[in-house]
């Protein structure tokens, strides 16, 4: 660890969490700006997700046989918690994003997104008794507090579409708070990249199915800056930053 670090951190583990937690957001951050500008051609969310999860999948499907020889039998509450987060935290949460940025910008959708950490603390305090401090009580004020008025503010501009947009992006935000939580005991059980696979697998083979119950296969017919921009959201706001968060919560 570099000595300027160390006053920081405890350990170079630690400080190797927090670095791949901030490419893990920096990434995911990325995702709405990729959504917002290919929303400017004629695709809906269903689609659109579709395209991130094909492209996205691959790698994921890889990832699940790759060093996995000498890892443990997975039990049947394992695989059931993969399919739940995997559905809930990634296919429900990032379909709920997806809608709600047809509606509200992109800066917007990010910090109502980026209020997951306080629903995180909020939902451990309720579940695993978790006392929560001055502190950190005073920081979740600050944060809704904060929001309440960008949202006034963003209202008297522009109220069309805001609070329903508000609405499924702050719905989105708590589905994968509620993964982050899940998940943190699950990957204790069968390791970070393991988990990340399988429930990445979970949630692009959900997205697609959705599709083709929706959609014909002809709605992939989509522009070359389509695919350029849904090629960039897999692999820079969803295989880089999924695998990076799993192995900030190792």
């Amino acid at each position: 660890m570099p000595p300027f670090l160390a006053p920081f951190f405890s350990s170079r583990q630690q400080a190797f969490g927090v670095l791949f937690a901030l490419v893990s957001a920096i990434g995911f951050s990325a995702k709405a700006i990729f959504v917002k500008l290919a929303y400017l051609e004629p695709i809906d969310a269903v689609t659109l997700l579709a395209l991130r999860m094909a492209f996205s999948v691959p790698f994921f499907i890889v990832a699940m046989f790759v060093g996995q020889e000498k890892a443990a039998v997975m039990q049947s509450r394992d695989w059931f918690a993969v399919l739940l987060l995997g559905f809930v935290g990634y296919y429900l949460a990032s379909f709920l994003d997806f809608l709600g940025l047809q509606y509200i910008s992109a800066g917007l959708e990010r910090l109502i997104l980026f209020l997951y950490p306080t629903m995180v603390v909020l939902i451990s305090s309720l579940i695993f008794r978790q006392h929560i401090g001055k502190t950190v009580m005073v920081a979740l004020l600050l944060s809704y507090a904060g929001i309440v008025l960008v949202f006034v503010h963003d209202f008297s501009l522009n109220g069309d579409g805001l609070f329903l947009g508000g609405s499924l992006v702050f719905a989105s935000a708590l589905a994968y708070a509620v993964y982050l939580v899940g998940a943190g005991h699950t990957i204790a059980r069968i390791g970070a990249m393991r988990f990340t696979a399988y429930a990445m697998t979970v949630a692009c083979l959900a997205c697609i199915a959705q599709f083709l119950f929706i959609h014909p296969l002809s709605a992939l017919q989509q522009s070359g800056r389509v695919y350029g921009l849904t090629i960039g959201m897999a692999l820079f706001s969803t295989v880089l930053p999924a695998f990076a968060l799993a192995a900030a919560m190792r």
